[in-house]
């Protein structure tokens, strides 16, 4: 049915000259000129089959057909305002961020209100995924990746670093007497033993990681639930401290060693090259990056 259509840009000529009633006017509003105004009606009323407009000395006059088809053509384009200025308003007072659920549970959605009460224009959609998204494909604006930094066509700002420290509860500690030294880690249950960082913390701190061998192969899956198994006196999670700030504060998670160990990848803004001056970019950029600078000075 969507062939018959005359072009939109002889529409909405059509529709300035019928409301102005004066090609004139319409060539002045649409800023173009009176001959490219009559060209455009000339070739409608072709499409049409029938003439649109009297012409007549100094004037113009809609014919009977002009007349009903103004009506529509009115109609039309102003349902077709209407829904990009939706659209737009849409676009640009939502910003949907994607990110790992733990960075987003632990660390951004405490903090999103603050990001809300500096920008009251802007609604926050907050996905959680493990997966890397498409920006071409998907609905999200911004994302939080975990990696170098490196991914063409993506503008990316370094944002936190992945540190990692094992943590326990309070309780299973007491078990066997007080956590005095490294190695009394692997006297107690350790939650995820095959995650590559207990290795290389342990490996830094002097212990040989051969005591993770044997162990069950258990997987929680995020450090997030790592974090409440542990707890739960399970066993011991190797974490992220800022992740865990609250945790740790009341006395739920102990941190036993200040040895801090820092893999290679880190957490990343990531966004679209082409998006990189829209104004809700612009702004959750800075309040995001500041943010992240005052969560590792803390």
């Amino acid at each position: 049915m969507y062939r018959n259509l005359p072009p939109l840009s002889a529409v909405r000529v059509f529709e300035a000259a019928a409301r102005h009633g004066s090609f004139t006017r319409a060539a002045d509003e649409l800023g173009m000129t009176q001959a490219a105004v009559s060209y455009q009606i000339k070739a409608l009323e072709e499409r049409v089959g029938a003439p649109l407009f009297l012409r007549r000395p100094r004037q113009v006059e809609l014919t009977e057909t002009g007349l009903r088809l103004a009506a529509a053509s009115t109609q039309a384009l102003d349902v077709l305002s209407a829904a990009f200025g939706t659209m737009r308003d849409n676009v640009a007072g939502k910003l949907t961020i994607s990110t790992v659920p733990t960075l987003a549970t632990n660390w951004l959605a405490p903090r999103l209100g603050l990001f809300q009460l500096a920008n009251p224009s802007i609604a926050v959609r907050l996905e959680t995924s493990p997966r890397y998204v498409d920006f071409s494909r998907e609905d999200v604006d911004v994302a939080i990746r975990v990696g170098n930094g490196n991914w063409p066509g993506l503008v990316a700002h370094p944002l936190l670093p992945t540190i990692f420290t094992p943590m326990l509860s309070p309780e299973l500690a007491a078990s066997i007497g007080g956590i005095n030294e490294p190695a009394d880690l692997l006297r107690l249950p350790i939650l995820t033993p095959t995650d590559p960082w207990w290795s290389q913390w342990l490996t830094a701190a002097g212990v040989s990681p051969e005591g993770l061998k044997g162990r069950p192969q258990n997987e929680m899956g995020s450090q997030a639930n790592e974090a409440r198994a542990a707890i739960a006196g399970q066993g011991v999670a190797i974490l992220t401290p800022f992740f865990f700030t609250s945790e740790l504060a009341s006395g739920r998670l102990i941190q036993p060693f200040d040895l801090l160990w820092e893999d290679k990848a880190s957490f990343w803004l990531v966004y679209p090259q082409g998006r990189r001056n829209l104004p809700k970019i612009s702004a959750f950029r800075s309040w995001i990056l500041a943010e992240a600078a005052a969560s590792q000075s803390d």
